[in-house]
């Protein structure tokens, strides 16, 4: 089955925000093996939404539009998809109720303002989703064959929606069971990845293999479609196996979910070891996203931002003719910022990270030189990279190096 994406909000189109919704619902119909060929972005405007809609259901089985529920005039997502299908608005009691509960427990308590109860007002015979997180309900639409969805636009809003109603409704449209299975890769290019893979892609049939390029990483995405989830899962795994075995530690899950940090701390906690970050570019990016990790509190020692020369020397004794000699970016400042990362805390594997991200630079040291270095057991490895891109691009290629890193060295040890 086909299905396309329509989203609504005239701030979209301004650039004033960025539409994350369209790319969490098309990974989400791509798990469920349902074929996006074509995506849009309309306006607040009802004559060019209807045309939208129009053209949309002209070429797909489904049609999912996000935003423009709310209650203001501007929101007429609802009345516009109800204008092209024939079905005329209805006041549903049991939205109405919700909304009264909700917004009475809010800043409106008893003097809730009228244009809110236009969110009670569906579309006859639609399905209604009651929205756990907001006012405004979802919306499934049928007639003549096809299917209008109708979601809320602020993600808190829509993605659970999607998950928990809209999600189970799609797969019992599609009559074959989908798997999916991801394997991310780290220190490979995806160019090369792709050169490794060929022969399996030029071949591909059921499963299917497809490559994403992510910083600092590639992902390859193997997905196989069967009369049951687990019968496809019987056609992924063999592929998902010889893959593994073509990029062997260069791979470091096979989690759709699992981020590398999220790996790098499971590596330490079973090692029961302790991490210090000691950036200099990065300023505390690389400390960022260790801490985002649940758990990181067991793993991680402290991070240390030394971004001057005078901070390197203080805080982690980096010998003040090392930075004479070599510069703060230099492979002698990275082995010293990692075993001086080591010296002023409690823990067993340090990293550094020390570079040029931009603009300015010197002659010998362009904008891209990153150092990353890692301590572990008495041993202190330094690892030269020259990354492209801008600031910020080069600072996240940079974090992704260095966790690459430290998971590479513990298992090195393994």
């Amino acid at each position: 089955m086909t299905v396309e994406l329509i989203s609504v909000g005239t701030e979209i189109l301004m650039g004033n925000i960025v539409n994350t919704n369209a790319a969490y619902l098309s990974a989400g119909c791509a798990q469920l093996g349902l074929s996006m060929y074509n995506q849009q972005v309309v306006g607040d405007n009802p004559e060019r939404l209807a045309k939208a809609i129009e053209e949309a259901l002209s070429r797909a089985d489904i049609i999912i539009i996000s935003g423009g529920l709310g209650p203001t005039e501007d929101d007429l997502t609802k009345e516009t998809a109800a204008g092209v299908l024939g079905m005329k608005l209805i006041e549903d009691e049991h939205t109405k109720k919700r909304i009264k509960e909700m917004l009475q427990n809010s800043i409106f308590k008893n003097d809730i303002p009228d244009n809110n109860w236009k969110q009670a007002m569906v579309p006859e015979g639609a399905v209604v989703i009651d929205n756990s997180n907001g006012t405004a309900p979802g919306l499934i639409m049928e007639k003549d064959g096809k299917s209008v969805i109708l979601l809320p636009g602020p993600p808190n809003e829509l993605e659970p929606m999607f998950d928990n109603d809209i999600r189970p409704y799609l797969a019992g449209k599609n009559p074959d069971a989908i798997f999916s299975k991801m394997v991310k890769i780290c220190g490979v290019g995806e160019s090369q990845v792709e050169t490794k893979l060929l022969d399996l892609i030029d071949a591909q049939t059921n499963p299917t293999i497809a490559t994403y390029a992510k910083t600092g990483e590639v992902q390859v995405r193997v997905t196989a479609k069967a009369a049951s989830e687990s019968a496809a899962k019987e056609l992924v795994k063999p592929v998902v196996k010889e893959i593994k075995s073509r990029f062997k530690e260069n791979v470091y899950s096979v989690d759709a979910n699992e981020t590398l940090e999220e790996v790098v701390v499971k590596m330490l906690a079973k090692k029961d070891l302790k991490l210090v970050t000691v950036e200099s570019c990065t300023g505390g990016l690389l400390a960022g996203r260790i801490v985002n990790v649940s758990g990181a509190s067991e793993v991680f020692s402290q991070g240390l931002v030394t971004y001057s020369n005078k901070s390197k020397r203080k805080v982690l004794n980096v010998d003040k003719a090392v930075l004479k000699k070599y510069g703060a970016v230099s492979k002698e400042t990275a082995k010293e910022m990692a075993k001086g990362g080591i010296l002023a805390s409690d823990a067993e594997v340090g990293v550094s990270v020390t570079g040029v991200a931009g603009p300015y630079q010197s002659e010998d040291k362009p904008v891209g030189l990153v150092y990353i270095g890692c301590y572990y057991k008495d041993k202190v490895t330094v690892k030269e990279y020259m990354f492209r891109g801008n600031r910020q691009k080069i600072r996240e290629q940079a974090v992704v190096k260095a966790l690459d890193l430290v998971r590479r060295r513990i298992l090195e040890d393994d």
